[in-house]
């Protein structure tokens, strides 16, 4: 889906409609009158906002200068009103949603660095060709060079783009993590939205499935930050091999085996999102944009009156891969396996599926997460470049989709003319974790906290607080200055609301002897103290 892509060139925009839709309870006419604008200088603002849009043909050409626009902007005889909200899909983090979101990428941070792992970024505008998508599309359009390019989907394609330019400047095995933000064009559910953050953790270099217990042990250990337990949260876990083992056994060609993946990681979706229809209410089910099949089903009961329509699909789906009845019938009763003990009655115990699955199991016990782990054939995920392990973390409830999910991708590197290196990792998005620690009561309550915060008593002395401030902050001090004459009352007042712990009062007499007056809000106290020696 074609779109035009236009960067801001400034954030002030952007802030004035958090504003406005933040003061919304204002009348209409205080509204217009908060932020006058002629006529003249809205069309220039949006004029000057179209100069930074990208082609989005290769035969459209842009005008001479600096522009590139390929239209003129809409012009209007008297200011229009823009719609405050973000575009549909995205969010604005105002300061008690950013205070939120910091907290949680702390988290993601201390955990990456407890586990030994170095921190790394891509840009979020990369080339299209970069990306294998299951389903959805993301979004994207062309450069003035014509070169195809995407915001970018996810991280890890990035991460393998990043590995081979550096090659052997760097040594392996590499443990890199980052927390970007990524963008979908696809349909919207709780804990899904068109853009997101997400947090990566990845080992380059390391063959072994002692990589992939070391990222759900980083994982658990999140959880378990959060307040998180293993009665709340579980990951389900199989492998790729799993899938090959059976379609080898029916002489399916190579090249049908990712086309078969994303069918089957299809079918495993439908039943998670069946999951979450049965969770919430009916009114509740306007908010979200679900396919079809679901909300005409929504009122079934359980999985047996939904069964044969996600069965007859998937079983569909197969034949028109070119998958006998035969191979389909076996792939089936496969994937319905729960249990290692029954996939080795299936498969037998010399493949590398099980024998890879036993030693993570095994590793699990180690590592003291056992009981945080469960096989699942069914689970395989949807990219086409995981080769083995694959794992998805999920609320035992069943109300949110998966949480997390990542898995082992030797050959991703391969794909884009590199090496192959052996490879793994996971992707965890900040959506759904924070519905999951809403759902649970965690989400903490984080107040703004401001160490001081500094005020004249007189209008003359506004230099003079000024300097006070200047002073705390070189020693490290979060200082927020009065910049107005303003009453106590209001000071006071704004002091609760920023969780100063002192206030620092600038008078007249006070400041002619080189004092100022300190209040400690917590406890009332009051001294006075030279400003040098202020701490």
């Amino acid at each position: 889906m074609p779109s035009l892509l236009t960067l801001h060139p400034r954030l002030t925009g952007l802030f004035l409609a958090t504003t406005l839709r933040r003061h919304s309870s204002l009348s209409p006419l205080s509204r217009r009158l908060a932020f006058p604008i002629s006529a003249a200088a809205a069309r220039r603002q949006s004029s000057a906002a179209s100069t930074q849009s990208l082609d989005t043909t290769p035969n459209d050409s842009p005008r001479p200068g600096r522009s590139g626009s390929l239209s003129s902007p809409p012009v209007y005889d008297s200011p229009q009103r823009i719609d405050v909200n973000p575009p549909k899909g995205t969010r604005d983090f105002p300061p008690e949603e950013m205070r939120l979101r910091n907290w949680l990428f702390d988290n993601f941070r201390e955990v990456s660095r407890l586990f030994g792992f170095e921190e790394v970024d891509f840009p979020v505008l990369e080339s299209e060709a970069l990306y294998i998508r299951k389903a959805g599309e993301e979004i994207r359009d062309q450069d003035r060079g014509n070169r195809r390019v995407a915001l970018r989907p996810e991280l890890t394609p990035s991460l393998a783009r990043l590995v081979m330019q550096k090659g052997k400047s760097v040594s392996l095995p590499l443990k890199w993590f980052a927390v970007g933000q990524c963008w979908r064009y696809e349909r919207m559910t709780r804990g899904r939205r068109r853009e997101h953050y997400q947090w990566n953790m990845d080992i380059i270099g390391v063959p072994g499935v002692t990589a992939e217990a070391e990222l759900i042990s980083s994982i658990v250990t999140f959880f378990k930050r959060m307040g998180i337990t293993s009665s709340d949260v579980g990951f389900k876990v199989s492998s790729r091999k799993v899938l090959q083992e059976v379609l080898m056994c029916y002489a399916i060609p190579e090249n049908l085996f990712g086309k078969v993946c994303i069918i089957i990681d299809k079918f495993s979706t439908f039943m998670t999102l069946f999951d979450f229809i049965n969770a919430i209410s009916g009114s509740d089910l306007q908010k979200f944009e679900l396919p079809e099949v679901l909300v005409v089903n929504s009122k079934a009961k359980n999985w047996k009156q939904m069964e044969k329509i996600p069965m007859d699909e998937i079983k569909k789906e197969l034949k028109a891969a070119e998958l006998s009845e035969e191979a389909i019938e076996e792939l089936l009763q496969v994937l319905s396996v729960k249990s290692l003990a029954q996939l080795e009655e299936k498969l037998g115990a010399a493949g590398e599926a099980i024998r890879d699955l036993k030693k993570l199991f095994s590793l699990a016990e180690k590592f003291g997460f056992s009981e945080w782990i469960q096989f699942d054939a069914a689970v395989v995920r949807g990219l086409a470049y995981y080769t083995g392990i694959v794992f998805e973390g999920f609320d035992r409830e069943g109300k949110l989709r998966a949480i997390c999910g990542g898995g082992r991708y030797d050959q991703l590197l391969s794909t884009f003319g590199g090496d192959n290196v052996p490879a793994c990792g996971f992707g965890f998005g900040d959506a759904v974790i924070i519905e999951l620690l809403k759902e649970k009561g965690l989400l903490p309550e984080l107040s703004p906290l401001v160490e001081n915060i500094v005020c004249s008593l007189d209008h003359t002395l506004q230099g003079a607080a000024a300097a006070v401030a200047t002073i705390l902050r070189e020693k490290g001090q979060s200082v927020d200055l009065v910049l107005e004459n303003r009453p106590l009352k209001w000071v006071f007042k704004r002091a609760a609301r920023i969780n100063a712990r002192r206030l620092i009062l600038v008078g007249s007499s006070e400041w002619q002897e080189g004092m100022v007056g300190v209040k400690i809000l917590s406890t009332g106290e009051q001294y006075e103290i030279k400003v040098d020696e202020l701490k």
